[in-house]
This record gives C-alpha cells, structure tokens and sequence, in this order.
C-alpha cells in the first residue's frame, strides 16, 4: 500500500508552468525540488504572485523550494589510479538514509546513488554496482542495497524504477533475484530464504493480470498470452500521462506522433521501465522518438529476467523443504524459457530478437538485448555459438559494444556503449565457451575507459565505442559521470583477469 507521500503532480498548474517554461537547464531539477510549505498554500500563493506586475516565475520557485543538493565532498581523482578512484569513489556515492521531503521516497539503510543528476537509487543500475563492490570487499554495502530493496517491495509491493514519487507507476528491469545470488555468493544459500517473501512480491508485481488474458483479451498490463497460449511479459507504466520529470520533452514527442497522447505517454514511461530510455529499439520506423511503440513487444531480456526469478524462487522454495512450490515455479521457468526460445530466436538473423505481439512477427531490430539468453543459460549451444558470430560481427568496435545497429541521436543507440550490457554480453558468451571473443569485449571496454579517465579523471554513465576520441551522446540530459554501474562493471573485469 502506497504511503502519503508527496508527489509533484499536486501542485498542478504551477507544475506544469514551471516545467513548460524550461527556466532550469533540466527537467528533473524542479521535481527534485523541496517544498518549503504544503501545496495548497503554494499553489494559493502562486495563483495571487501570478497576477502581480512583473511576476517571475524562477523567482517565485526559488522562494518557495529548495533546490535539490548535490553533497559537496571535496574529492578529487588526482593521482590515484583508476582502481584506487574507484574504491575511493564508493564512499562519494554513498547516501545516508534521507528523510528531507519532497518527491524522495526514503529508504532504512545507506546506499549508492549513479552520480550526476541522478541523487536516487536506480533498480537496475544497482545489481552492476553491486558488481563492484564485491570486488571492494564492500559487503556491507550490498547488504544495504539489497534490504532497502525489500524495504520498497514490502511497503510498496514493487520495486520502483527509483525512489522517488514520480517513478511509483513504473519498475525497472527485475534485477533483484540477481541481487540476491551475489548476496548469497558473500553469505551463503539461507540469503535465499531470508529475501524470498520479497522475491515473491517482485514476482507478483510483474505477473498481475495473468488470470485475466485471454485468447479475446490477450494483453493486461505487463502480462500476455501468446498465440500460442504462453505467458510472457512487456515493459508497462501504470501511468498515460507526461513523465513530471520529461515533462515538456514527452509533450514534445507526444504533439509529433500520430498516436493519442496518452498512447504516446504510455509508451514513453514503459520504454522507461526498460531501463533504455530511449532506442530505435521501440521505434515502428527504427528511427523517430514519435513512432515509440514499447508497449507493443515483447522483450527478451526482461522475459528472461523473469525466467531466473522463476528459477530463484524454485531454489528458494527448495531450500525451506517446500517442494510442491519448488516444483511449481521450476515448471513456470520451463514454460518461460521454452516461450523465449520460440518468439525469440531469429534463425535468419542469428540472434534473439524482441517480439511484436500485435503484429505477430519478430522485430526486425538488433539489439545487445539479444546476449540476455546466454547471460541467463536459455539458449542452445548452436545458437550461441551464432550469436556470439552476430556480436562480432556487428556490435564490437574499438571500444566496446555498441548497444543498437542504428545512429538515431538517441543515447541507447550507436555509437553509444553502456556497461551493464559490455557485462551482460560478457558474461553470456564466456558462458557457452567463447572466451577469445569475451576478452576482446573486456579488453575493448576496460581500455576505452581507461583512456577517458586519463583524459578526463572521471568515469562516465556512457561512451562513444565507435569513435574513441568523441563522447557519448543523445538523449535528454548530458553525459553524466560518477557513475555507478561503470565503475562496478570496470571493477568486476578487473577481478576477472
């Protein structure tokens, strides 16, 4: 059950005014804002300041808010090492526990936010952080991470793209389970039993709706029934409105589609939930933000997320005695993982693609979503043996994996490359034996970052893997730097030399 929180969207107009008027340099500024008094005397004061002489909006939100704050450590990089940085670095990243207002939702334990803007946690970005601080030996911090996980599935029933009120219509990718395996790596299999009521909620959350679909209806939420009678799943918001902290930037997309705005918006916050926000991979055209259709396929890296979710919560059960309940989600991730292998794998190209439940095809689109059924042991050996052929092919470059085939100006596209896909890529082709290949993408993205730390003495959110001597680009915010799950990707390929 949803807690009285503060959300920003109560302080319409005035929300909409301040994010209309783009008077910050970002639209996640004002939602981060804090309100000095209760929105009904805001929005009182400002229906009166709005009709005087000279009214000027940023002057009456500086007056009102708190701007968001950003801790200033006084580190610097200077002189360490790129390891010595990134050990030292947890610590700068690391949040107390806040109970300050506004649209942050607070959380029981210390955590690492990404960097930059970004002074939340993150879902997903946190498993590949988690990555690092195994190798730091920062367990501590770990614990920490996975128990304000618990804490929001508990007292929210999901875990939320990040904690803060404007994410509450939407999850990220269902990273948890996978948290919960590197707990259990540091302190032992019961890890399983003690976050298993938690793992179950996570479970629930994403398959609501299940008894509802139907050959008539065959779509309800995050769950379908494929043609063949299958369950799998889709990114989903519960939400059809503007993003409040895009808000002017989905109205924009929104005004040039050909679709109601409120399909327009529900595509926008489900391609939000999938963590690649945004891509030509939830475009009709493969090209244009205004052909977004995220809602219309079916993905193959969260359906297989959900499969290890399936085979976490069987082990779970297992471990406790409870066999009918093992038995039960055992047989759920046989059915997923034999639904991915048939919707998902593309012979003609090789790969495994998303799929366009509407339209009952396979999208058409490569993407480094494709490596997750190797990553999480689906697929077969000769499939792939062809897609590590594909990423070879296609996605290595200079400085690692590029994430999609096409340039859109779009930040989940090429030339940009992302860490948690270099390890998720990794990792599924070391998996299946391809280890000259998995060195190279390791050798290609360790050096790429090293040269832009010496560049820069930072470590970036993103990078431009097809030109080395050009940053990473697109989407709706600069590139950032801190940054979480890079420096916890980095960190783990250093350990696996």
């Amino acid at each position: 059950m949803e807690q009285a929180y503060f959300h920003i969207e109560s302080l319409s107009p005035l929300y909409e005014a301040v994010q209309t008027a783009s008077i910050f340099p970002d639209s996640k500024y004002f939602t981060d804002c804090v309100p000095k008094r209760r929105a009904g005397e805001i929005l009182a004061a400002y229906e009166t300041a709005q009709k005087q002489p000279g009214f000027d909006l940023k002057t009456f939100v500086e007056t009102y808010f708190e701007p968001p704050k950003n801790p200033d450590t006084g580190y610097s990089p200077d002189n360490k090492s790129i390891g010595e940085h990134l050990n030292a670095l947890w610590d700068v990243l690391t949040r107390k526990p806040d109970t300050r207002g506004g649209t942050l939702i607070p959380l029981p334990r210390p955590y690492i936010v990404p960097g930059g803007r970004f002074r939340e946690i993150y879902y997903w970005d946190s498993y590949f952080t988690m990555l690092g601080l195994q190798v730091s030996g920062r367990v501590d911090i770990i614990q920490n991470m996975a128990d304000n996980f618990a804490y929001l599935a508990d007292t929210l029933g999901f875990i939320p793209n990040g904690n803060r009120t404007y994410y509450l219509g939407r999850s990220q990718p269902p990273f948890f389970a996978a948290m919960v395996s590197l707990l259990a790596e540091e302190k032992g299999p019961d890890i399983w039993r003690q976050y298993r009521p938690q793992l179950e909620k996570e479970y629930h959350f994403w398959m609501r709706g299940e008894q509802q679909v139907s050959t008539e209806h065959p779509a309800h939420r995050r769950v379908l029934r494929m043609p063949g009678g299958e369950i799998l799943n889709r990114y989903w918001d519960d939400n059809d409105t503007p993003r409040p902290e895009a808000f002017i930037e989905d109205v924009h997309t929104a005004r040039q589609s050909e679709n109601p705005p409120a399909v327009t918006y529900r595509h926008i916050r489900a391609a939000a939930e999938s963590g690649w926000d945004f891509s030509s991979r939830w475009f009709a055209d493969g090209q244009n933000m205004a052909t977004i259709q995220t809602t219309d396929l079916i993905p193959v890296d969260l359906n297989c997320l959900l499969y290890f979710l399936e085979i976490s919560l069987s082990e779970a059960y297992e471990l406790s005695g409870d066999t009918a309940w093992a038995g039960y989600y055992h047989h759920k991730a046989q059915q997923r993982r034999l639904a991915i292998l048939k919707y998902g794998w593309n012979e003609a190209a090789g790969f495994f693609s998303d799929y366009h439940h509407t339209g009952q095809k396979q999208s058409e689109q490569l993407t480094l979503a494709g490596v997750f059924p190797l990553f999480f042991n689906i697929a077969a050996a000769e499939q792939a043996r062809k897609v590590a052929e594909t990423v070879e092919r296609k996605f290595l470059f200079p400085g690692g994996l590029a994430t999609t085939l096409h340039r859109t100006g779009q930040q989940w596209d090429a030339p940009n490359g992302w860490a948690p896909l270099q390890w998720i890529a990794y990792k599924g082709i070391k998996n299946y034996g391809f280890h000259e290949l998995a060195a190279k993408v390791r050798r290609a993205w360790m050096q790429h970052c090293e040269k832009v730390y010496a560049e820069t003495g930072k470590m970036m959110e993103k990078y431009n893997v097809m030109e080395l001597n050009l940053p990473a680009g697109g989407g709706e915010y600069p590139n950032q730097d801190g940054f979480g799950w890079t420096n916890g990707v980095y960190l783990k390929f250093i350990s696996e030399q």
